[in-house]
């Protein structure tokens, strides 16, 4: 299976992850985080397989997560709930966001994707 690859173009950390599949040859399909961002079920299987708790999915350095006030209403919604949130805007996933269908990675750190997808 070919690797999604959901990323936010101007994201330097996204640039890096990219680099590096680029240069070790994996193919991937990326998506833009923000126009294809990725569905409540699809979240729910990208959670389910990467046995992360739910709040690592969030970006929390976002200027879109300090908006919302979310760092004191997360612990006070469903798991449904945030599921939704995420779904509604992808500035608000943690990125990059990197799926073989098996393996799930959020953000990029060379050790995790050696791990995970060579």
């Amino acid at each position: 299976m070919t690797i999604q690859f959901y990323h936010y173009p101007k994201c330097t950390t996204c640039k890096k992850a990219s680099k590096w599949l680029k240069d070790e040859g994996i193919e991937f399909t990326a998506h833009d985080i923000t126009t294809d961002t990725p569905s409540q079920d699809e979240l729910r299987k990208f959670y389910e397989l990467s046995g992360l708790p739910l709040k690592k999915f969030f970006n929390t350095s976002g200027m879109k997560y300090r908006e919302l006030g979310l760092k004191d209403k997360l612990a006070h919604m469903s798991e449904d709930e945030q599921l939704s949130l995420l779904a509604s805007d992808g500035m608000l996933i943690k990125r990059p966001l990197t799926t073989d269908g098996k393996k799930v990675t959020l953000g990029f750190k060379e050790q995790e994707f050696t791990e995970a997808f060579k």
